[in-house]
C-alpha cells in the first residue's frame, strides 16, 4: 500500500463493544436478581405498608425490565455498528452500562421501601 493512501477502515472499535459486554451483562444480571428479590423486603410489613410497597414495586419492576431491555438493545447495536460507524459504536458501548446504572437508580427511587 502506498504511503500517501489513508487507511479508512475502523480500527479496534470492537474493543469498546467487548468491554461494554463484559461490564453490562453481569451488571444487568445482578440488577435483575436484586430487583427480583426485593419484594422480600416487605415480608414482615403491615397491610398498609405492603399495599404501598406493592403499588410502587409494580411500576418500578416495569421500568427495570424496560431499562434492561434498552441496555441490551444498545449493546447489540454497538456490535452491529462496529464496522460501519465507529463513533456510534463507541457511544452505544458506553451507554449500555450507563443505562443499567440509570435504570437501577430509577428503580430504587420508585419503590416505597418499608
Amino acid at each position: 500500500m502506498p504511503d500517501n493512501v489513508i487507511d479508512s477502515r475502523p480500527r479496534r472499535t470492537w474493543v469498546a463493544s467487548l468491554l461494554s459486554t463484559i461490564v453490562t451483562l453481569p451488571l444487568a444480571f445482578i440488577v435483575l436478581v436484586f430487583g427480583g428479590l426485593s419484594p422480600m423486603a416487605c415480608d414482615s410489613c403491615s397491610e398498609a405498608e405492603s399495599d404501598r410497597f406493592d403499588a410502587g414495586f409494580d411500576t418500578a419492576w416495569t421500568v427495570l425490565c424496560c431499562g434492561l431491555i434498552l441496555s441490551l438493545i444498545a449493546l447489540v447495536a454497538s456490535w452491529a455498528l462496529n464496522r460501519s460507524r465507529p463513533p456510534a459504536c463507541v457511544v452505544l458501548a458506553v451507554l449500555a452500562p450507563g443505562t443499567v446504572i440509570f435504570t437501577w437508580v430509577v428503580f430504587m427511587s420508585l419503590v416505597d421501601w418499608p
